[in-house]
This record gives C-alpha cells, sequence and structure tokens, in this order.
C-alpha cells in the first residue's frame, strides 16, 4: 500500500475529490426536484435569486478583468527573473476559477434552497431540516472537492509534463494566490452588500417604522435577504476555498524543503484532505433529527466526520510517511525537535488538527450563544441603554480571543514538537479536512433566514414560522462558530505560510550565493527594519478594517435614505395598497459594494509588495505583525459581532423587557454596530492575512 499510495497518491486525491464534486452534483438535482410552493413563494425567491445572481456576474466581471491584468503582469515578471512566471500564472488562473465556480455554484444552490425549506417546513422540522442541510453541504463539498481538483490536478499535470516536485510546488504558489484574491474580493463585497442592506432594513424598518423583520412593505428586505447568500454563503465559500488550497501547497512546500522523501511528504497533504472528504460525505448522511434538536443533528455529522478521519488518518500516515529522513542543508527551524518525526507523530499532528476545530467551535459557541454568560450581559446590559449595549459587546468581543490564543498556541507547541514546521502545517491540514462540512453549517444560515422571510413574506401560516424560526436561531449559532473556525485556520494557515517564506527565501539564497545573510535570526525583532515591518503589519489590519466598516456606513446609509424616501413617496406601502420598488435598494448596495471593496482588496497586495522591494527584513516583520494582529481584531470583531446579534435576539424572545422595550431597541444599535465587524471586516481580515504572505512567496526572487 506505501508503494501504491507513492505512485497514485494524486490519483486518489483526484478520485476523492470527483466523489465530493458527484455528491453536490446529485444532491443538486435531489433538491431542485422538491417542491418550492405557491406562486407567491416562488416569486419572492425568484427575486431573491435574481439580485444574487446579478451581484455575482457583476463582481466577477470586474475581478476577472483585475486577475487577467495580475496573470499576465505576473507571469511576465517572474520569467524575466528567470523563474516558471507561465506556470505561476496558469496556477494563478486556474486557483482564481475554481474559488470563483465555488461561490458561484453554492450560492445558486442555496438561493432555490430557500423556498423549498419553506415548503417542506408544513410537514415539521425533519424534513426542513432535511432540505436546508443538503443545500448547505452542496456548497460545502463543492468547496472543499474543487479546492483538492485543483492542487492535487494541476500538480499532477506538472509532473506529468516532467517538472520535479519542488519547481511544481512553487508553481502551485500561483494557484494560491488566484483563490486568495477572490477570496478578499468576496469577502469584502459580500460583506458590504449583506450588511449595508441589514443596517438600512433594520434601522428604518424596525426601529423608525416599527414593523417586523423581513415585513415585504419594507423596501430593502429583498436585498437583505440576497445580502445572507453573496456573504455568508458566496463569501465564505471563497474563504474556505483559498484556506484550504493554500495550506496544501505550503504543507507541500514545506515538506520538499524539508525531507529527502519528496514525492511522499507531497502527496500526503493531499492525500490527508481525500480521505476526510469522503468522511465529509458520509457525516452527511449522520445530519438527522427525530425530536426536532437541529442543533445536536447537525453537530453530529460533524462529529461523525471528526472521527473517520482521524481514523483514517492513522494507516495513512503509515503508509506514507515511515522511515522519514531529513534533508541534508534543511535548518533547525524546519526540523523542529532533534529527532526526525515518526508516522505515529505526524498522526498525532492531525489529532490536534482535528482537537482544534473542536475546541473552536465550543469556544465561539460559548461566546456567541443566547445560553451563555456573554451573550446574556449584553442583553441585560441593554436595559440602561444604547451605551452600555456597545460598552459590553466591545468588552465581550475583547475578552473572547484570550481562550483562541491560547488553544492555537498550544497547538502550535505541540504539533512543533512532534513533527518541527511541517507537522503544525499537517495539524493544519487535518483541521481543515472538515472544511466541507464547516461550510455546510454556515450556508444553513443564510438558506434558513430566507425561509423564514419567505414565510413571513407570502403571509403562511403560523405553524410554518414556528419550524423556521428555530432553524434560523440554530443558523446564526452555525454562522457565528464558523466564523471562529475560519479566524482559526486562517491564522494557523498564514503561520506555515510565513515558515515557507523564510525557508523559501532562505533557499533562493543559497541558490543565488547569499546564503549567509539569511539565518534564524533574520527576523530579529531587535532590528529597527523588522520592528518598522511589525508596525506597518498592525498598521495593515486596522486600515483594512476601518475602510470595511467605513464602506458598510457609507452604503446603509444610501440604503436608509431610500427606504424612507419610499416610505414618504409611497404612503400606500404602509396599507398595503402600494408595493415597495424592491430592485432599487438591491440596485444601490450591488453598486456601493462593488465601489467600495477595491481599495482595501489592493491593502494586502500593494503594502507587502512596496515594503518587501525595499527590504525583505521589513517584509518578515510585516507578515509576522499582521498574523498577530489580524488574529486578535477578527476574533474580537467576529465573535463580539456574534455577541450583539444573539444578545438582541434574547431580548425578541421575550426576555429583558421582550420587543419593543428601550432593551429592544438599545440592542438593535448594538446588532447594527456588530452587523460590519461580524459579517464584513471581521471575516475579511482572514483571506487578508494570507494575501499578504502569498504575495511574500510570489516577490522572493526579487528580494535576494
Amino acid at each position: 500500500m506505501t508503494d501504491f499510495l507513492s505512485d497514485y497518491g494524486v490519483i486518489v486525491a483526484l478520485a476523492c475529490a470527483a466523489a465530493a464534486i458527484a455528491y453536490g452534483l446529485l444532491t443538486t438535482r435531489w433538491l431542485l426536484a422538491q417542491p418550492a410552493g405557491n406562486e407567491e413563494m416562488r416569486a419572492i425567491s425568484a427575486a431573491v435569486q435574481e439580485g444574487a445572481s446579478a451581484y455575482l456576474r457583476r463582481q466577477y466581471t470586474i475581478i476577472g478583468a483585475v486577475g487577467v491584468v495580475l496573470a499576465v503582469l505576473l507571469g511576465a515578471a517572474l520569467e524575466a527573473q528567470g523563474t516558471n512566471g507561465v506556470q505561476v500564472a496558469i496556477g494563478f488562473l486556474i486557483g482564481g476559477a475554481f474559488s470563483g465556480a465555488a461561490g458561484f455554484i453554492g450560492m445558486n444552490v442555496s438561493v432555490r434552497a430557500n423556498a423549498r425549506v419553506a415548503e417542506q417546513a408544513r410537514k415539521g422540522v425533519a424534513a426542513a431540516l432535511s432540505v436546508a442541510f443538503k443545500g448547505g453541504a452542496v456548497t460545502g463539498l463543492l468547496v472543499a472537492g474543487l479546492a483538492l481538483l485543483g492542487v492535487a490536478g494541476y500538480y499532477g499535470v506538472l509532473l506529468l509534463a516532467g517538472v520535479d516536485e519542488k519547481e511544481a510546488v512553487d508553481a502551485l504558489v500561483g494557484l494560491g494566490f488566484g483563490g486568495s484574491l477572490i477570496s478578499v474580493f468576496a469577502r469584502l463585497g459580500g460583506g458590504i452588500f449583506t450588511k449595508a442592506a441589514d443596517v438600512g432594513a433594520d434601522l428604518v424598518g424596525k426601529i423608525e417604522a416599527g414593523i417586523p423583520e423581513d415585513d415585504p412593505r419594507n423596501p430593502a428586505v429583498i436585498a437583505d435577504n440576497v445580502g445572507d447568500n453573496v456573504g455568508d454563503c458566496a463569501g465564505m465559500a471563497a474563504d474556505l476555498f483559498e484556506t484550504y488550497a493554500v495550506t496544501a501547497v505550503a504543507v507541500m512546500l514545506l515538506g520538499v524543503l524539508t525531507f529527502q522523501q519528496t514525492t511522499e511528504v507531497a502527496v500526503y497533504p493531499l492525500v490527508v484532505g481525500g480521505v476526510s472528504l469522503i468522511a465529509s460525505i458520509i457525516g452527511t448522511f449522520a445530519v438527522r433529527t427525530r425530536n426536532d434538536n437541529v442543533e445536536r443533528a447537525l453537530y453530529k455529522g460533524l462529529i461523525t466526520s471528526g472521527v473517520i478521519s482521524a481514523i483514517a488518518f492513522l494507516p495513512v500516515s503509515n503508509w506514507l510517511m515511515d522511515g522519514l529522513a531529513f534533508k541534508e542543508g534543511a535548518s533547525s527551524l524546519l526540523k523542529g525537535g532533534s529527532d526526525v518525526p515518526t508516522a505515529t507523530d505526524l498522526w498525532l499532528c492531525t489529532l490536534i488538527g482535528v482537537a482544534v476545530t473542536a475546541g473552536l467551535f465550543i469556544i465561539t459557541d460559548y461566546y456567541t450563544s443566547t445560553r451563555f454568560r456573554p451573550v446574556r450581559t449584553i442583553a441585560r446590559a441593554s436595559q440602561t441603554g444604547h451605551a452600555t449595549n456597545i460598552i459590553q459587546g466591545l468588552a465581550q468581543g475583547f475578552q473572547a480571543t484570550a481562550a483562541p490564543a491560547i488553544l492555537i498556541s498550544l497547538a502550535i507547541l505541540g504539533a512543533y514538537e512532534l513533527g518541527g514546521l511541517y507537522g503544525i502545517g499537517v495539524a493544519v491540514m487535518a483541521q481543515l479536512s472538515l472544511t466541507g462540512l464547516i461550510v455546510a453549517l454556515d450556508a444553513f444560515g443564510p438558506i434558513t433566514d430566507n425561509a423564514g422571510g419567505i414565510a413571513e413574506m407570502a403571509d403562511l401560516p403560523e405553524s410554518v414560522r414556528n419550524v423556521t424560526d428555530p432553524l434560523d436561531a440554530v443558523g446564526n449559532t452555525t454562522k457565528a462558530v464558523t466564523k471562529g473556525y475560519a479566524i482559526g485556520s486562517a491564522v494557523l494557515a498564514a503561520l506555515v505560510l510565513f515558515a515557507a517564506f523564510v525557508e523559501e527565501l532562505r533557499d533562493e539564497a543559497t541558490a543565488s550565493g547569499h546564503a549567509g545573510d539569511i539565518g534564524l535570526g533574520t527576523f530579529d525583532v531587535a532590528q529597527p527594519e523588522v520592528l518598522i515591518g511589525l508596525v506597518i503589519g498592525g498598521m495593515m489590519v486596522y486600515l483594512f478594517a476601518s475602510l470595511a466598516i467605513e464602506a458598510v456606513g457609507r452604503a446603509g446609509g444610501a440604503v436608509v435614505e431610500e427606504v424612507r424616501r419610499q416610505f414618504r413617496e409611497k404612503p400606500g406601502i404602509m396599507e398595503p395598497t402600494e408595493k415597495p420598488d424592491y430592485g432599487r435598494a438591491v440596485a444601490i448596495v450591488t453598486a456601493a459594494a462593488q465601489r467600495e471593496m477595491i481599495l482595501p482588496a489592493l491593502i494586502p497586495i500593494v503594502v507587502p509588495l512596496v515594503v518587501g522591494l525595499l527590504s525583505y527584513k521589513a517584509l518578515g516583520g510585516l507578515l509576522i505583525g499582521v498574523i498577530v494582529v489580524g488574529f486578535f481584531a477578527a476574533v474580537s470583531m467576529t465573535s463580539g459581532g456574534g455577541a450583539w446579534d444573539n444578545a438582541k435576539k434574547l431580548i425578541e424572545d421575550g426576555e429583558f423587557g421582550g420587543k419593543g422595550s428601550e432593551a429592544h431597541a438599545a440592542s438593535v444599535t448594538g446588532d447594527t454596530v456588530g452587523d460590519p465587524y461580524k459579517d464584513t471586516a471581521g471575516p475579511a481580515i482572514n483571506p487578508m492575512i494570507k494575501v499578504a504572505n502569498i504575495v511574500a512567496l510570489l516577490i522572493i526572487p526579487f528580494l535576494v
């Protein structure tokens, strides 16, 4: 079996990726065969579909044009340096195309699942859960399947073309950059869209007009529903696609730099990803409920997949990673401990990755669920006004950073002791092995949210809302916890990328005769250049986040004005004898999101490029600053924003005064502040961190 996986590991990975894609296609066929409800329900769903498709077409047109230009410039610049620029540029285009496809296909399935979930809600929780989860599973399995297909497929093609392992992996860095570029634009654009629409709908609808959420009289209600999909579905899909692809590439690069068995260490993360895809497919069949406990049913699927993956990693590790030997000249940083890691050591690294996933879920759930103290303290503080709600929400967001930081630190320490930097990479790859189900849980949120909106707008019986509301509540929780997972995996992936940057820089310097200039002390913080880089890296995070939040404020303000205008000029809307112009609000946030996403998206590309060309030491410091500051900023924003959101929902469920109370008004303000935190700036920091590191890897030939 050892020889088989060494020789055919790429084919095994491709077969597993094909199985995941086939599952997605078959599930889509089953989903679309389900009834979509009455004519009014289908019309509402069609409006959401139209808005989401129009937005993504416009977004991908812009990104595609930027991507082609970057691919040409990147390829030409690298070729001029005597490196494999054409191969990198082709990889860049593949990564961008696959990332865009994953988000686009998944989003299109999600916007068709919403009405079908609402219709199935007539039959009860179990039937609605089945459709909602399978709609999310399509996106999840496509993301992981296409990511593995892209990395393993392009790697296999390069090997067949006679390219050696090291050069092939270098070309894959371009694929990672393509996925990352799409991701940062998708996260930013989708985040700006969804929160601008949400803020505008809530401030005028809930506060000023006093009408319920998803009320068809609100002109921004369709835009709000569209935003749920382009932000939480397409955005998260692109985010975890690039994290998965980038991590696989970084682990492969570290492996070929560290060990003599270049074939085995390059194939190992691909096979790990492949077997976990099969485990994820099996896990989807475990998601069912007989007692209407939706959250338990969803997590049962995730746990099933995690356990099967952990068991499967053992024989894969034994078959591929037994009898490793360090490469002559491998640095002590790469080696970690003095001993060569055994197959068992690397299997234990995979268990660390799975354990980190579980830990991040538990921690994020604690800080964002209505069941626990942090959310309840925010809701209680709302009784004394808007300011105290904001103060308590900020405090809980800051506190939410401590436990993940300790967990990730322990994971880094354990994996490094077992397997060096490669061991850390293996742990991250194992963590990302659950990407398929993680994205499924995230996409479950907008599907159930939209289903509840359709039930409200189509005036379906209360019994339907009694099913969709609990599903929506669970969806809010799953969206929150998956964001915690996303930033945790992003930070660990970025750490692996930074390690790859250091070693690739050292390798390039050795080849060019400057080995003495690059060593373990290269990025000593006592050096002014490194310290300056640290400061610039931290600045990048806050500048990026501020521009994203500001964009939501401007676009949200435009929606507020539009909703007010329609209420003022069309008094019959409230009767209702006149129909709101939903399309106008959709057009406003679409244009705003496309315009506003450009500037912040350029920051992680331009700043590392400029700093790196001036000083590679400053660039190293910049990457460290981006990783550390980005982690704390992203966790505090996503957890704090999620806590604000659920504090509002806790009050709306009747606690601390209920709907219409002063506490409710304060909680809406807090939720409005938290919206761009948790759904725009915070999640967009994830790809921003990795884009900066990928750019650093790509420009190494220009640094030494």
